[in-house]
């Protein structure tokens, strides 16, 4: 077990946020997702992350370019700004997935986490996923959300301010020949070219990439 500790260490600022999606989504490989949950700390290592909306362009996998002609709507309004807050919704009637808004204000933009490899918190995150094997725990968006009981009340929440439940903490950039790219998952009658935008980013060989 890990005890929480404040402030947050190397806890990533608003400035890494505010830039083009694609460029988050990349870097936010190899950095640490940490959720503070009852004075206990349950973290992983992102491993998997897909870009939406990249500054201005079109995205019609999007969900803020799909509703409401591209303006903020109750669901949709953190994906437009400011950078560094979570977007969290519920899809599928069962699931709750975590996002991260970036770019500036104005344009939704934001970069889903897919994956995350456990590091704190293991016990906590089997207990809260039903004993699932480590390798499944936190090995797609909705499964981390469940083993870090992320869920609508992180919905807009600061990932940069000193204290708060849930925040990503700094770590060394990795060499580009590790990070693997392709098409997004789940776009379901997404138009081309968007369906097959390569946008998509993961750990090239870890075992905790979603299938």
């Amino acid at each position: 077990m890990v005890l929480w500790m404040t402030p947050h260490h190397n806890q990533l600022p608003v400035a890494f946020y505010a830039r083009p999606a694609r460029q988050v989504a990349q870097e936010l490989l190899g950095k640490k997702l940490v959720r503070q949950l009852n004075g206990r700390i349950l973290s992983g290592i992102i491993v998997e992350t897909e870009a939406y909306c990249d500054g201005e362009e079109r995205d019609l996998a999007c969900h803020g370019e799909r509703a409401n002609n591209a303006q903020p709507t109750p669901r949709t309004a953190v994906m437009f700004g400011p950078a560094g807050y979570a977007y969290v919704y519920f899809t599928y009637g069962i699931h709750w997935l975590f996002n991260v808004v970036t770019g500036q204000p104005g344009q939704p933009n934001a970069v889903l986490i897919r994956a995350l490899q456990p590091v704190d918190g293991v016990e906590e995150m089997m207990e809260l996923r039903g004993e699932r094997p480590l390798q499944q725990l936190t090995n797609g968006p909705a499964k981390l959300t469940q083993a870090l009981a992320i869920n609508k009340s992180h919905n807009a929440a600061n990932l940069c301010q000193p204290g708060g439940v849930i925040w990503i903490e700094e770590a060394p950039a990795l060499p580009q020949s590790q990070i693997a790219t392709g098409p997004r998952i789940g776009l379901g009658k997404t138009p081309e070219p968007w369906l097959s935008m390569p946008w998509r980013y993961w750990l090239a060989g870890n075992p905790f990439v979603s299938k």
